[in-house]
């Protein structure tokens, strides 16, 4: 008996440590360690035409005319020179009104480069994307002096975006550049709270990452920008391209930053159901990313730094569902064997407990809502999508094509909040 307390005793505290870890106390050490710390880039003066360098806007889109529009408008009013942005969007066999879109933009804007490539059929983001820099790359000579900025259809840019991200790109070390991903919402409903934290928090462990060690563990996929010649096709049956070319940056030998001041606006998800599908699929990509990069995430080739922030920051939330469940069974476990096991035993119990009340209160639309208890099932059930999205990796049912989160239209104004 002695020897089986022991080991649920190290399961327990081992997987409650590993989730504090990565949840609490990585994310709190890294911002006290980056306080005050700025990027060495961030306060640099113009150069010359360093300081402009040319940049190549790619944008795959299918059915977004919701939002299409004021994404292209807020491109268009960025204060970047016109004879330096080209915008390049490859429509996924859209069949409503955004290649209609696309091509009043072109005709009201004939000072900007804008082109307009349909695909036929369903291709997926990745191949669209792939194929589109292909294409830059066979007409432009200076495609490895540019800059790619990879955006989403529905992200709102600040006029100033480019310029705060280009300008790393004067040191030779950076390879990648994240955004500063604000949402656009100043009101929330459902999850929209618990989700517009974590992105809040995501942005200030990303900032802290870049400054500290210069490895940002994976952008946000709504808009970064990577050097055209660090750029390299993600294999298209991935579904998650980000995060992919972050690491290509790495295993290149160059670092990955985040620059708070070039801000884009994104609503953030509301609708529960929406953000379960969503975060289901990303995980299942954050595992095929696992698989490729899994020879270079050793400390000895990728760097302690490199090892260090990927498991503290990813590996270790990718296998949070295997920590939560060896965590929940040990305590259960415990709580037979040794009274001080019972308290956590029931506070597992009341979190699972208040998380389906919630639940239940949403299933019937009520309006009972209690901030912790909305936060604990997002968290809940943010957890299961991982993990049937890790059993559709071991599966291998992978798809790269993707459908869009339902759109809540534009024109909504941005929070005037900044995150760091």
């Amino acid at each position: 008996m002695t020897g089986v307390f022991i080991l649920l005793s190290l399961v327990f505290w081992i997987s409650a440590l590993a989730l504090a870890h990565t949840y609490v106390i990585y994310p709190l050490a890294m911002r006290i360690l980056a306080r005050k710390r700025r990027l060495p880039s961030s306060t640099a003066g113009s150069d010359g035409e360093n300081a402009t360098p040319p940049v190549v806007v790619f944008m795959a889109v299918y059915n977004e005319e919701a939002v299409l529009e004021e994404t292209l408008r807020s491109i268009g009013g960025n204060d970047y020179p016109a004879d330096k942005l080209e915008i390049v969007i490859g429509s996924d066999g859209s069949t409503d009104r955004s290649h209609e879109i696309v091509r009043d933009f072109q005709e009201r804007h004939p000072d900007r480069a804008i082109h307009l490539e349909v695909f036929g059929g369903r291709n997926g983001k990745i191949r669209i994307i792939n194929r589109l820099v292909e294409q830059v790359k066979e007409r432009r000579p200076d495609w490895r002096e540019a800059a790619f900025v990879l955006c989403d259809a529905n992200v709102t840019w600040s006029r100033t975006l480019v310029r705060h991200l280009v300008r790393h790109f004067r040191e030779d070390r950076v390879g990648l550049v994240a955004t500063n991903v604000l949402d656009k919402r100043s009101r929330h409903e459902g999850i929209g709270a618990a989700e517009d934290a974590y992105v809040s928090g995501e942005n200030g462990t990303k900032f802290a990452e870049g400054v500290l060690w210069g490895r940002v563990m994976g952008a946000f996929g709504a808009c970064y920008a990577i050097r055209g010649s660090l750029f390299q096709p993600v294999p298209e049956h991935h579904i998650v391209d980000d995060f992919y070319l972050t690491m290509m940056c790495f295993v290149q030998g160059r670092d990955a930053v985040m620059e708070p001041g070039a801000t884009c606006y994104e609503p953030v998800s509301q609708d529960i159901s929406e953000e379960f599908r969503r975060k289901r699929r990303i995980s299942t990509g954050n595992f095929q990313n696992l698989a490729h990069f899994r020879s270079f995430l050793r400390p000895w080739r990728c760097g302690w730094p490199t090892w260090f922030a990927f498991w503290s920051h990813k590996g270790l939330r990718w296998t949070g569902p295997l920590l939560l469940a060896a965590w929940s069974v040990s305590t259960a476990a415990l709580s037979f064997l040794h009274p001080f096991y019972l308290l956590p035993t029931a506070g597992l119990a009341a979190g699972v407990a208040g998380a389906v009340m919630d639940e239940i209160a949403h299933r019937r639309g009520l309006r009972f809502s209690w901030k912790p208890l909305r936060f604990l099932r997002y968290f809940l059930l943010m957890n299961v999508a991982l993990f049937l999205g890790m059993v559709s990796f071991l599966r291998g049912s992978t798809n790269s094509i993707w459908e869009p989160t339902r759109r809540p239209g534009a024109g909504e104004t941005p929070a005037l909040r900044v995150r760091s």
